[in-house]
């Protein structure tokens, strides 16, 4: 999410309505459950159910393999509104199965059979892991943003300040294979002359690197001392970055990245080391055994869909479904405890990531392997 976020809150606060969807009837097919840490096993699910085309045996069932990029996300929270449209549109019911990582997710779809009916929520990377496997459905937009990007960041008073200085430091990233958290970091590294060794698949030579996920690694900068610098997508740290930092770095991400109008709004500041080309944001994508008609249906309702098919009814529902308190929402800031304010964001930071789904192919994520080809990545093996 693959390539996903919490850091933009305060864009989608001015981008989206949350008054509620007025005059339209979604029908409820997705619980808002779910563990919370998408440390789903593999074990069940994942075959798409037997429910043929629909009719007299109900309706067919699909299955969706969702990869929660940052650790606080209940994915099936999240993406709820845009099950519940397709279910609404077609005649299927669609059962969530989380994975715990970009490569569990690559994982459920490299043993997808012939039967199986399967879309998935993948990072860039996966276009070009599993290319022959897969159908790209679309490339998901994030608030009239087709491209979103890389940042390497480190704290204020950390004495850090090019990335040649980070030699012989410990820099925090997010999971080996994500685009934005990992890989675009290890080139910016590298273009800086920094020796990345076998990374992301072994370890640096002029640097530890330390995984994990892009909010971890954001808070691991924040909190220890020993980490360096951080790479990230931007949208877990541009709002840590005072804008004035962007316009002198990167014209393109002041033109064309959904973080910049919040950047700088959040604590503590960060300084900004650098910021990677524009990256193809990250597809929806099936199996591409699957040939059905309804798969062909699904996929152009994806794209035909109305702004409500993005948007929870209200963020009230959301706090349900996560257990929290909706009087919270009602609060004013200055009102709320320190625990109060972190479920208030953890709300917030649930409401879908991406506001549509535009028509793509998986040349559209050419990049992303040519991004492997200057690390030197044998993409099958990750």
């Amino acid at each position: 999410m693959p390539e996903q976020g919490t850091s933009g809150r305060s864009t989608r606060r001015r981008f989206l309505t949350k008054a509620g969807l007025a005059g339209t009837a979604l029908v409820a097919g997705c619980s808002g459950g779910g563990d919370g840490d998408g440390s789903g096993d593999g074990s069940d699910g994942g075959d798409g159910g037997d429910g043929g085309d629909g009719g007299d045996d109900g309706p067919t069932e699909i299955t969706w393999v969702l990869n929660p990029a940052e650790e606080e996300i209940d994915i099936e929270v999240q993406y709820q509104p845009l099950f519940e449209y397709l279910e609404s549109e077609a005649d299927v019911t669609i059962t969530p199965k989380p994975t715990a990582s970009y490569s569990g997710t690559v994982q459920e779809l490299r043993r997808a059979e012939e039967g199986d009916r399967i879309f998935a929520d993948v990072s860039p990377g996966a276009v070009a892991q599993i290319p022959e496997e897969i159908d790209v459905t679309g490339m998901r937009v994030a608030f009239g943003a087709e491209r979103y990007f890389s940042l390497i960041t480190t704290t204020q008073d950390s004495g850090i300040e090019e990335l040649s200085d980070l030699e012989g430091e410990t820099v925090a990233s997010a999971a080996p294979t994500s685009v934005s958290g990992t890989l675009f970091p290890l080139l910016m590294l590298s273009n800086a002359g920094l020796d990345i060794g076998s990374a992301p698949g072994g370890s640096p030579e002029d640097f530890e690197l330390r995984t994990s996920d892009h909010t971890t690694a954001r808070e691991q900068l924040i909190q220890d001392d020993r980490i360096a610098a951080a790479g990230t997508g931007a949208f877990s740290t541009a709002a840590h970055v005072p804008q004035e930092q962007f316009d002198e770095m990167s014209e393109e991400f002041v033109d064309i990245s959904a973080e910049y109008d919040g950047a700088g709004e959040a604590e503590p500041k960060l300084d900004l080391l650098a910021v990677s080309d524009p990256i193809p944001r990250a597809p929806i994508v099936s199996n591409g055994a699957w040939e059905e008609d309804l798969k062909a249906e699904l996929r152009q309702l994806m794209i035909d869909a109305p702004q409500e098919a993005f948007e929870h009814d209200s963020q009230a529902d959301i706090a349900e479904a996560l257990n929290v308190d909706p009087e919270l929402l009602e609060k004013d800031e200055e009102e709320l405890s320190e625990d109060e304010q972190a479920d208030v964001e953890l709300v917030e930071s649930h409401s879908l990531w991406f506001s549509g789904i535009e028509a793509a192919t998986v040349e559209d994520y050419d990049p992303v392997a040519e991004l492997g080809q200057e690390l030197g990545l044998d993409w099958a093996d990750l």
